[in-house]
Formats: C-alpha cells, sequence, structure tokens
C-alpha cells in the first residue's frame, strides 16, 4: 500500500481545496451531505488510480462533474480530473483518457450555459472552456512523455542486465572460435610441412635399407622426430577443436534448469518425444542453452504463468521448444535482446531455425529445430 500514499494524500488534500474554494466563492450553491460524499468518493477513488486507472478515472470524472453541477465549482473542479487523466496516460490507457475529457469538458459546458445569466457574454465560458481543454491536452501528453520515458529507461536497464548476463557466455564463445581459429591455422600450415618431412625421411630410409645401407642416425632421427611431431599436433588440435564446457550442459541436464526455474516461482513441465540418441556435443549444448534462455526470460517477463518445455528427437533433426501462457499478446511485436539475439546466432550457426514470438492464444513460444543429418 506504500506506493498508493502519494495518491491517497493528493485526493485528500484536493478534496479539502476544493470544499474551501467552493466555501469562499460568492456563486457557488451551498455544500450538502451528499457533494461531500461525492468528494470522499474522488478522493478514495485517486488512493487506487495507480493500481485501477480506468475506473478510478470514472469515478473521478463522474463525480467530480456531478459535484460541478450541483454546487457551481467553477475551474477547480477539474484538478482531481487532469490529476487521474495524467495517471491513466503515463500507464497507457488512451481510449478512456480521451473518453473522460469529451464526457467533463462536454458537460462542464453545458452546466455554464444552462445557468449563464442573460447579460453573460459567451466569450467568457468559451475561453474557461478553452483553458480547460488545453489543461487536458497538457495533462495527456505529461502522461505520455513520462511513460515514453519509463519505458526507455527501462529498456536501458534491461539491457544493461541483459549484457551483464551474457557477457560471460559471450566471452566462452568468442574464446571458442579462437580456438576453432587457431586450429585451422595449425592444421593448414604444420600439417602438411611435417607429414612432407616424415614421408621424406621414411623413403630415405627405405631406399638405403634396400641398398643393403644402414641409414644414418641423423635420418632416423628425423622420420622419429616427423612422427612424434604429428601425433603431438593431432593431439593439440583435438583439445584446440573440443569445446571446454561441451561435456558440462546438455539437454540430459534439462532438469536441473527446471527445478531452479520452479524454485524461482514459475511451474515447469517437461515432456520428452521421441527416440533418445547421442546428439553432437555442440547441437546438444545449443539446445541447452536455448532452454536456459527461454526460461530466463519466462521468469523475468511473462507474470504469472506456466512454462512447457518439449523435446522432440527424431531420425533427422532435433527440435527443443519452450512456451509459456504468460502476458505477452498477439501480435504484438518482439523487439529482440541479447539473449535472443545470442539464441538465433547459436542455432543459425548449427544450420537450424529459431522461431521466438507470441503464441495465438496468449504468451510466448520459443521453438529451434536443429538439423542431425549433417546439413549443418
Amino acid at each position: 500500500m506504500r506506493p498508493d500514499l502519494p495518491y491517497a494524500v493528493g485526493g485528500v488534500a484536493i478534496g479539502a481545496f476544493l470544499l474551501g474554494d467552493v466555501a469562499l466563492a460568492p456563486d457557488a450553491g451551498p455544500v450538502r451531505a451528499i457533494d461531500v460524499a461525492l468528494v470522499l468518493a474522488m478522493a478514495a477513488a485517486l488512493a487506487v488510480c495507480r493500481r485501477h486507472p480506468v475506473p478510478a478515472l470514472g469515478v473521478v470524472t463522474a463525480t467530480m462533474l456531478a459535484f460541478h453541477v450541483r454546487v457551481h465549482a467553477g475551474v477547480s473542479a477539474a484538478f482531481a480530473v487532469l490529476g487521474t487523466v495524467y495517471v491513466a496516460a503515463w500507464l497507457g490507457h488512451r481510449s478512456a483518457v480521451a473518453l473522460a475529457g469529451v464526457v467533463f469538458l462536454g458537460g462542464f459546458l453545458a452546466r455554464d450555459i444552462s445557468v449563464a445569466p442573460a447579460g453573460r457574454s459567451g466569450q467568457l465560458i468559451a475561453e474557461r472552456t478553452a483553458l480547460l481543454l488545453g489543461w487536458f491536452l497538457a495533462a495527456n501528453v505529461a502522461g505520455l512523455v513520462a511513460r515514453q520515458r519509463r519505458a526507455y529507461l527501462e529498456q536501458v536497464e534491461q539491457r544493461a542486465i541483459e549484457a551483464e548476463r551474457t557477457r560471460e557466455e559471450m566471452a566462452l564463445r568468442r574464446a571458442g572460435e579462437e580456438r576453432l581459429r587457431i586450429a585451422r591455422d595449425l592444421h593448414d600450415s604444420l600439417t602438411h610441412s611435417i607429414s612432407v618431412i616424415k614421408v621424406q625421411a621414411g623413403i630415405a630410409v627405405h631406399l638405403a635399407r634396400k641398398h643393403g645401407e644402414e641409414p644414418s642416425a641423423a635420418l632416423l632421427a628425423i622420420q622419429e622426430a616427423g612422427g612424434a611431431a604429428m601425433r603431438e599436433l593431432r593431439a593439440t588440435l583435438e583439445v584446440l577443436r573440443t569445446p571446454s564446457d561441451a561435456d558440462c550442459v546438455g539437454l540430459a541436464r534439462v532438469g536441473e534448469l527446471a527445478e531452479r526455474t520452479r524454485a524461482a516461482g514459475v511451474p515447469v513441465h517437461i515432456t520428452v518425444s521421441g527416440q533418445p540418441r547421442d546428439l553432437p556435443a555442440e547441437v546438444d549444448q545449443a539446445g541447452y542453452r536455448v532452454v536456459q534462455e527461454a526460461l530466463t526470460n519466462i521468469a523475468r517477463h511473462a507474470g504469472p504463468a506456466t512454462a512447457e518445455i518439449h523435446v522432440e528427437c527424431a531420425p533427422a533433426r532435433l527440435t527443443v521448444s519452450v512456451t509459456d501462457d504468460g502476458q505477452a499478446s498477439p501480435g504484438r511485436p518482439v523487439t529482440p535482446g541479447v539473449g535472443l539475439r545470442g539464441m538465433r546466432e547459436r542455432v543459425t550457426g548449427l544450420g537450424g531455425t529459431l522461431h521466438a514470438a507470441p503464441s495465438d492464444g496468449g504468451g510466448f513460444a520459443v521453438r529451434a529445430v536443429f538439423p542431425l543429418d549433417g546439413t549443418a
């Protein structure tokens, strides 16, 4: 309730100001018990406008319009409506804001016209109505600007969190790519040369023995050193080509991810279909990372939701899908962050496809398909 306290205090302050202004205004009518009840209803609606902006806007508009019609409170009756308009616009309820402005301004103008003295200029009524219209537009624009600023700050904070969370993973991926590059360079530059030395030394030894001569010690040393160099080079290339964490994570450990996500308050169900098989280390690791990132996004963005993990093993492909029934709505554009881009790079780098978008029935779905027939 603490975030609602400023709104409650604001409602009480506006109500007190409104009753005081009506008591001092010479052209205002007498304040009765029902009028005080209207002010109290307005203050109560303002107190909950952060959590329920549209109902609060409707109650404030109706009570203040009725208060103005009964006692002719003047422009002070619009103060509470302007504050609620700002909050509703800030929370993104544009249609409700527009409807409330039209209803209040229309009723305000109709009341002024109906009670205007015969000698009163219509220009004064039009000017006061135009002033109120300007105030409503200003409150609406201020709310929209505050909403855009809040969205911008949340996006910046989200990017910073995602960058921090994926920094280690990106560093490991770059290290793996660098290892593969070094392995290719070593293979291209050294393997051929050492193979030529070993073959030529072997031919020389063979020819010497064929002619009844004993090969020289230097030639035998070259042959032995060439064979040892080839064995050591192959072992080094095997180490460089093997991902450092290939034996650490894989789809066999998805259950651990599910348990951690359940501990965070998100129910998770796992379904495995098809015939399990030995997967390539890169595909197994990439499938694990897709599930990990999808569950992380569900825990952070989906709100109250249930997650479904489905792993389908087919002879020619592996399909990993993670769905939820959270707050995402169909047709809403998805702005890919660092995590989603990282998932797509992992999947497409192995020749697969990734689909990540809101589901037709609500919620969000991530589906990755990896080929297992050698096309990657």
